[in-house]
């Protein structure tokens, strides 16, 4: 019994490192796609794009929630096209939506 309830303390006391791992990797790879595609706009703020790290332009996207951003980095808005005109998997672009809202967090 003793064995068991030592596991089980163990598995939930490494869970938030196993999360921070990881998200570490999401954001590694959102950083990835972001440097290869979304820097184009993000970085300048061209289109009205919100710029990389602005928390003033980021605050209102992120109050809606990431369902709402990724909605928009789907399916394009404005200039934006679909997908940020990128062949990237739904898994791949949520990474990189999340790699630009934890840089304005």
């Amino acid at each position: 019994m003793f064995k068991i309830m030592t596991a089980a303390a163990l598995s939930l006391a490494l869970l938030p490192t196993l999360s921070m791992a990881n998200n570490a990797a999401t954001l590694k790879t959102g950083e990835k796609l972001y440097k290869s595609a979304c820097v184009a706009c993000h970085s300048t703020g061209a289109a009205g794009a919100p710029k990389l790290g602005n928390k003033k332009a980021w605050a209102p996207l992120i109050a809606r929630g990431m369902d709402e951003m990724m909605s928009v980095a789907l399916n394009g808005k404005g200039a934006m096209p679909a997908r940020g005109g990128t062949k990237a998997d739904d898994e791949t672009l949520r990474a990189a939506v999340e790699y630009m809202v934890s840089r304005a967090q």
